[in-house]
């Protein structure tokens, strides 16, 4: 599964772009990538771990702002059309599944 946090932050007064640029601090030390500048992405694996980093989000919200949680599959992932300036980039592979024995 994986976990897209979109979101469009004020950033009009040093207060804001401190809140803003924290917030993605806080989703980088999370594991989170950057996809585009407010469009982050994250692998986990399942429904657990997937509310213990919406628990974690909400506990870092910023005041001001609209932030957008979705998730998708694996294969929705995988189906992503993606272009960088006006080549279609290839699709980028899932990451393996971790087995502990």
């Amino acid at each position: 599964m994986w976990i897209f946090v979109m979101f469009d932050l004020p950033v009009g007064s040093r207060a804001e772009m401190h809140a803003a640029t924290k917030f993605r601090q806080f989703l980088l030390d999370e594991g989170f990538e950057k996809s585009q500048f407010s469009v982050y992405a994250r692998f986990c694996n399942g429904k657990e771990q997937f509310e213990a980093y919406m628990r974690r989000i909400e506990s870092n919200l910023p005041e001001q702002g609209e932030i957008h949680i979705l998730t998708f599959t694996d294969r929705q992932y995988e189906n992503i059309i993606r272009f960088s300036g006006q080549r279609r980039r290839r699709p980028r592979k899932n990451p393996d599944q971790l087995a502990l024995f």
